[in-house]
């Protein structure tokens, strides 16, 4: 068996930049060792995998060890795959999801993203985590993750946390975030859990950074930008319980899988 394989760069206006995503297109779902195996050669933060339904399609999503149930970049370089490669004419895809519906409609020359909010509350801040960071944040948030909160875009860049105390912790991973110089915020997320050290640039962890900024701010609309490595900005818009992203794609490869 031959499957053909796409990498993308999402949240990307041109190639090596954003979050690159492997997209691996099916007629059907095969074994979930098999998927995993495909993830984990991939060696990419998120290997996406689609088959077509009556309604639209099924997505997943695995890391190097593991699916996960919510996956923005991923999802969107799946939604540049099937509009671009695959020739899909509808205005709005729709995805079947461990997270439920999930859809994906072009804005312009980006596409939207449009996920379930997941507004994290206050809590208590975690002595290990700061530790982890090596810096005292502001305030800490969980949701899925922590949201960590410090003063400056600065501070965001400077850090340079242990990795191996981080995967101690009892969430998927860390977001930390800041007030941003040229954007309304900016962030990084870490997931050592996930074997994912840092993320270039993660569409779930705006789920819960848009809906604490726009509260925060007081605006629905919003800019930000992942100041990883490569980074990535994204437009991000708070509607009731749901979160737009907005951001580009490009593909920088096609590949065949032999099985």
């Amino acid at each position: 068996m031959k499957l053909t394989q796409y990498q993308v760069d999402a949240f990307a206006t041109r190639a090596f930049e954003g979050n690159p995503a492997a997209v691996c297109p099916l007629e059907r779902w095969l074994d979930d060792d098999l998927l995993q195996a495909i993830a984990e050669e991939n060696n990419l933060s998120e290997t996406a995998f689609f088959v077509p339904t009556e309604n639209g399609f099924d997505l997943r999503w695995f890391t190097p060890t593991r699916e996960v149930d919510l996956c923005g970049h991923a999802t969107l370089a799946a939604a540049h795959v099937i509009f671009e490669s695959i020739g899909h004419d509808e205005p709005v895809i729709t995805f079947d999801s461990r997270s439920g519906p999930l859809f994906v409609r072009r804005a312009g020359e980006a596409l939207q993203l449009d996920f379930p909010a997941c507004p994290p509350t206050p809590r208590d801040i975690p002595d290990l985590l700061v530790r982890g960071l090596g810096a005292q944040p502001l305030e800490v948030l969980a949701g899925d993750d922590y949201v960590v909160v410090f003063d400056s875009e600065a501070t965001i860049r400077t850090l340079s946390p242990d990795q191996a105390l981080l995967g101690q912790l009892d969430r998927r991973g860390v977001i930390v975030t800041a007030p941003g110089d040229e954007v309304d915020f900016v962030s990084r997320f870490f997931a050592p859990k996930l074997g994912i050290p840092e993320d270039p640039v993660t569409g779930s962890a705006h789920c819960q950074l848009a809906p604490y900024w726009a509260d925060r701010l007081g605006k629905e609309r919003l800019s930000a930008r992942q100041v990883s490595r490569r980074g990535g900005n994204l437009g991000c818009e708070v509607v009731g319980d749901r979160v737009r992203l907005a951001g580009g794609a490009v593909t920088v490869m096609v590949a065949e899988v032999a099985l």
